[in-house]
């Protein structure tokens, strides 16, 4: 696969890394025998409503990733059919909508963030909406977050540990953010970590490449949602009951 971040690394990045044994590629596409898929915050708040550039759409939604979250959605939708064939369970993630959820992101983003409060104000919950073109199905789990992690304060881990997860396969938005949070949580939590590195995407694209390169080098097997599909294409359904 690509790799976007070579253009942003100076002669001693390339030295050091290998160097010091980082960046170990082996089997990028392999999972285990009883993996997850987590799809992080691919709602409309960091997509949009439509696919648009960035510039554009940002305007109305601030958080939005523009068109390349739709392109990333195009690779991402048949990986999520083929896990549903393979019976993997799949775990989407979205910004808690509620007001006392909003009251918490507002005393923390606001730090951070001149537009925090713009987006619930203008779009309201709408804006925890799965994208349609790979919304939820039944048997998919959601669950709502206040937190980048997918794993800070939420029940994710007890589902994976329900389901014997082995695997937590990791994509979405944004790459610098809630993906790579939720990327080292898993780590942290001891999980084998694939990152679908073409179905995750960031508004900033120094901060894609160099977050991509990071989780790469330290946290997570790096692979595509095309090979992805392709081996979970050649499994019997194995998804777990309840």
């Amino acid at each position: 696969m690509d790799a976007p971040w070579e253009p942003l690394l100076t002669e001693r990045d390339r030295a050091v890394f290998p160097a010091a044994g980082y960046g170990v590629d082996a089997a990028p596409a392999e999972v285990g025998d009883r993996p997850a898929l987590v799809v992080v915050d691919m709602t409309r708040d960091f997509v949009g409503d439509r696919p648009e550039p960035v510039l554009e759409s940002i305007r109305r939604y601030p958080n939005s990733c523009g068109a390349e979250a739709w392109e990333a959605m195009d690779r991402l939708a048949p990986l999520l059919a083929a896990a549903r064939r393979a019976g993997v369970p799949i775990v989407y993630t979205a910004n808690d909508p509620s007001p006392a959820a909003r009251s918490l992101e507002a005393a923390s983003w606001a730090r951070r963030n001149a537009r925090v409060g713009d987006r619930w104000a203008e779009h309201g919950s709408a804006l925890s909406d799965i994208a349609p073109p790979i919304a939820p199905e039944p048997g998919d789990v959601v669950v709502l977050k206040t937190k980048p992690s997918a794993f800070f304060d939420t029940p994710l881990r007890q589902y994976l540990t329900m389901w014997g997860t082995d695997t937590v396969v990791c994509c979405g938005a944004t790459t610098s953010g809630c993906v790579r949070a939720t990327v080292v949580d898993a780590f942290s939590h001891g999980y084998d970590v694939v990152l679908v590195a073409d179905a995750t995407v960031d508004r900033g694209q120094a901060s894609h490449a160099i977050g991509l390169f990071d989780m790469f080098q330290k946290y997570a097997r790096l692979t595509t949602a095309a090979a992805l599909t392709a081996v979970l294409a050649g499994r019997a359904s194995t998804r777990p009951a309840g």
